[in-house]
C-alpha cells in the first residue's frame, strides 16, 4: 500500500477526532447567573467580556470545569475593566 495514502488517512482520522472533541465542548449552553446560584468551580478555563470603550456595565462569560471535569459556561454582567480608575 502507498505510504502517502496511509499518512493521509491517519491525518484525516486525527482531524476528525479533534473536530468531534471541539464540537462536544461547543455544545455546552451558557446559563445566566442569578443571585444565589451555586457555583461548582474546579478550574477556570476562560473569562471574556464585551468590548467597552468606557466605564460601564458589560456582558461577561465564565467558562469553567466543575467537580466532575465537565465544561460549564456562565453568563453574567459586570463593570468593564475600563472602570479601574473610576470610583
Amino acid at each position: 500500500m502507498n505510504t502517502k495514502a496511509i499518512y493521509a488517512a491517519c491525518l484525516f482520522a486525527a482531524l476528525n477526532i479533534c473536530t468531534l472533541s471541539a464540537r462536544a465542548e461547543a455544545d455546552v449552553s451558557a446559563k445566566p447567573y442569578t443571585y444565589g446560584t451555586h457555583l461548582d468551580i474546579k478550574k477556570v478555563v476562560s473569562l471574556t467580556q464585551d468590548a467597552a470603550p468606557s466605564c460601564g456595565v458589560v456582558n461577561a462569560q465564565l467558562t469553567y470545569l466543575d467537580s466532575q471535569s465537565k465544561t460549564q459556561v456562565l453568563d453574567y454582567r459586570k463593570l468593564s475593566d475600563n472602570c479601574n480608575s473610576d470610583n
